[in-house]
């Protein structure tokens, strides 16, 4: 449970006004004491974030928020960061406490909640108190337009019932494509592409060639793992041709030219544009890369921070094929990690990591963001198999995406 991504858990964002008994919800969810809770308002003053299993779902987030009723200047920087939640949300839950009245503030939430069109679940805490109506529980309902479970956190009340609610709300796809299983029978092998080199973390693998491997033994198939100098050996070596090889997008070149045309090839970070996005449109933000020219802007945006080596994919590799393919200067923004502008109409291209460390919905909705702005978007696996020539390639076993290129 504790080794799940946190990419890949389902996310329940918890909000409501200051002293709602978010804090001791998430610690009745959770059975255990993982939010601090306490009688003076504004305890939680950032979104706090708790990994848990709820069966049948399984690993989630739990998202404990600021109030929405903060006050002051940094009250309503408190309350944006809570509202930055919904983002990354999959399912939300609404918190109302028995001993107060209904207000603007829970009103302006369903709006803001509807808006993102996310599920959402209408919590009344502290039913233990006298003050608790059910009377007064219908007249909320009627004028929220949700239904709504009563709950006290202190003695568990409705916990379990509320655990029921979030299974039935969580979104079908919210955990997105098969990463390469639909494209496997049992009993077939695959052969990753895994090069080692500076970037790659000391004594592990990356997340996306972990996601892979546990994929591929899901679905009853076989796994051979190399790097880059030793994929032509071992193709030389196997009795039968893979299903499909999956390299690192920096060796395209190298695996597509020592991998027969007949056997599937395709990259890491192409297979996570499905899984966690929709790799037609990523592929249709290719096709605008023959349009950049001289003196167009250009967001480079990676999901996670991490520290830059020398020769750095999204800071110098892309940036470079960019310039030769223009033959010129560009100008290159970047952002990383939980940030993504809004203000995107001043670019003409987007270039988005993999996305390993983001949910579906996130990656979705930065997807929206850039239609919105009717800005192209594409990742790095995307464009580097487009930079060199081989894309349509890489795209055989995904038809869909394949008559994108293709149109």
């Amino acid at each position: 449970m504790q080794d799940t991504p946190k990419g890949n858990r389902l996310h329940i964002a918890i909000l409501g006004r200051r002293n709602a008994g978010k804090s001791s919800l998430i610690n009745a969810l959770a059975k255990q004491e993982v939010a601090l809770v306490s009688d003076i308002p504004g305890t939680t003053t950032d979104p706090v974030y708790k990994a848990m299993e709820i069966l049948p779902v399984g690993p989630v987030m739990l998202v404990d928020t600021a109030g929405i009723d903060d006050e002051g200047e940094l009250g309503s920087m408190r309350v944006e960061r809570s509202m930055q939640v919904l983002a990354k949300a999959d399912v939300s839950i609404m918190v109302i406490s028995a001993d107060e009245q209904l207000s603007e503030y829970e009103h302006q939430l369903i709006r803001y909640i509807r808006k993102e069109e996310l599920p959402v679940i209408g919590v009344v805490n502290k039913s233990d108190l006298e003050q608790f109506s059910e009377r007064n529980k219908q007249i909320w309902e009627e004028q929220l337009g949700i239904p709504l479970l009563a709950v006290s956190a202190i003695n568990h009340n409705g916990i379990e019932k509320l655990k029921q609610m979030i299974i039935e709300q969580a979104p079908d796809d919210w955990e997105g494509a098969p990463i390469i299983g639909d494209l496997l029978n049992p009993g077939d092998y695959v052969v990753l592409v895994v090069p080692i080199d500076l970037s790659a973390p000391k004594g592990r693998l990356i997340l996306p060639q972990v996601q892979t491997i546990r994929d591929v033994l899901d679905h009853d198939a076989y796994s051979i793992i190399v790097k880059e100098r030793e994929l032509k050996e071992t193709l030389d070596n196997v009795r039968k041709p893979p299903r499909i090889v999956v390299t690192d997008s920096q060796e395209f070149l190298k695996v597509a030219a020592d991998t027969p045309e007949e056997v599937m090839l395709t990259s890491f970070s192409i297979l996570f544009a499905r899984n966690k996005g929709e790799l037609a449109t990523l592929v249709a933000g290719a096709k605008a890369i023959e349009k950049l020219k001289p003196g167009d802007r250009v967001l480079i945006a990676e999901a996670c921070t991490h520290h830059r080596q020398a020769d750095d994919i999204g800071k110098v590799k892309i940036p470079r094929w960019l310039r030769q393919w223009v033959g010129g200067e560009l100008v290159f923004d970047w952002t990383s990690g939980g940030s993504f502008p809004e203000d995107l109409d001043r670019y003409q291209l987007i270039v988005h990591c993999g996305a390993c460390m983001l949910t579906r919905r996130q990656m979705l909705q930065r997807l929206s963001i850039a239609r919105q702005n009717q800005v192209p978007i594409v990742n790095y696996g995307v464009l580097i198999a487009f930079i060199h020539g081989i894309l349509k390639r890489a795209l055989f076993p995904f038809p869909s995406a394949l008559c994108m290129l293709e149109e």
